[in-house]
């Protein structure tokens, strides 16, 4: 049982006196990044999944906007059962405790399990249009505040690069050129964080998607390589490619496939860059701002799925430069010292 606290005593109360559940008990079931936490609710009709989502903290709207616009579409978002807005309360389906990440090492699983995903994906973009529309656009100041946390909370605050006026000019270059090439890509529903930790495994209509609440409308490009090029799990850039091309052929000769598959596989690795900068200053910001030093050992990872895109394209040499180099060099001690095993 939960060590008790003053929202978990009112969560309870309201799943028993407003909601008329009475829980026999309720356990943690995750949390995330942000200030939400979940807890899986045990009662006599089954389970259910609480989100508690602090007011003045974290507004549930968002998540309740974005799952109306997905479910009709057949994505398998949680079900919404109840929500009390003000208390920041959401009683949602319970869509079980075995996330993506934990499946996707085991022999053979893989294939099936991105099958599955892309399928859901090409749906959500295929047949999304009129939803997406309902969203914010992923615009130039969104693509360009994400960038700037990688300066800001990477190499200032993690590493303590300095960096000299030419590197900084070099960067402020490159930006501006993947702003431009992601605005250059289609645009469509966008989930922002479509990836191992926030798919599940369901028994059907796998998979269930999670974590929705911030979608945009943006580049094609953005939740593939979410998923493909995911911080939490790699793979050989052979294999990332085969399924590039096997989710390209389920667009069908839509203009969401692009000219060819030369045009489609540069969105995917462009967009990839801009979201694995923003990666880095996210999780950087999440230790250094937020005392969460979990996400510094996924820091690597991040940052080589940026150094193998630099190699590829001759535009992002000078922040590839940057990565090899200064970047490369700090990062092992920098995170070392973070977590307490270095100087």
């Amino acid at each position: 049982m939960v060590e008790p606290d003053a929202r978990l005593a009112l969560l309870e109360d309201w799943l028993s006196r407003d909601l008329n559940l009475r829980p026999a008990r309720i356990e943690p079931a995750s949390s995330d990044a942000s200030f939400r936490r979940y807890f899986r609710a045990f009662c006599a009709n089954g389970t259910y999944v609480v989100m508690d989502a602090p007011p003045g903290r974290e507004d549930v709207r968002p998540y309740l906007r974005v799952s109306k616009l997905l479910e009709p579409l057949g994505i398998h978002v949680p079900h919404i059962h109840a929500a009390d807005v003000e208390r920041g309360w959401v009683l949602l389906e319970d869509l079980g405790t075995t996330p993506y990440l934990t499946r996707l090492g085991e022999p053979g699983a893989a294939d099936a399990l991105y099958a599955d995903a892309l399928a859901t994906l090409a749906r959500l973009q295929l047949h999304g249009a009129p939803a997406a529309g309902e969203l914010a656009p992923y615009d130039r100041a969104a693509l360009r505040r994400e960038m700037d946390l990688m300066p800001e909370w990477f190499l200032a605050r993690h590493l303590r690069l300095n960096l000299p006026e030419q590197t900084r000019a070099a960067l402020e270059v490159t930006f501006e050129w993947l702003i431009e090439e992601a605005l250059g890509q289609p645009q469509v529903f966008v989930h922002r964080d479509y990836h191992s930790r926030n798919l599940m495994v369901t028994a059907s209509g796998n998979p269930g998607v999670i974590d929705f609440q911030d979608a945009l409308r943006g580049p094609v490009g953005y939740d593939l390589v979410s998923l493909l090029k995911d911080c939490y799990i790699a793979w050989p850039r052979e294999r990332v490619c085969a399924w590039v091309r096997r989710y390209r052929a389920q667009l069908g000769g839509s203009v969401l496939a692009g000219r060819d598959e030369g045009e489609f596989l540069r969105w995917f690795d462009l967009i990839g860059v801009q979201r694995h900068l923003k990666v880095l200053g996210i999780f950087a910001r999440l230790w250094h701002r937020d005392g969460k030093a979990g996400y510094l050992r996924d820091l690597p990872l991040t940052l080589y799925y940026l150094q193998q895109t630099c190699r590829e394209y001759p535009q992002l040499a000078a922040l590839g430069a940057l990565l090899e180099g200064p970047v490369a060099g700090e990062l092992p001690r920098a995170t070392a010292c973070a977590l307490g095993s270095g100087p």
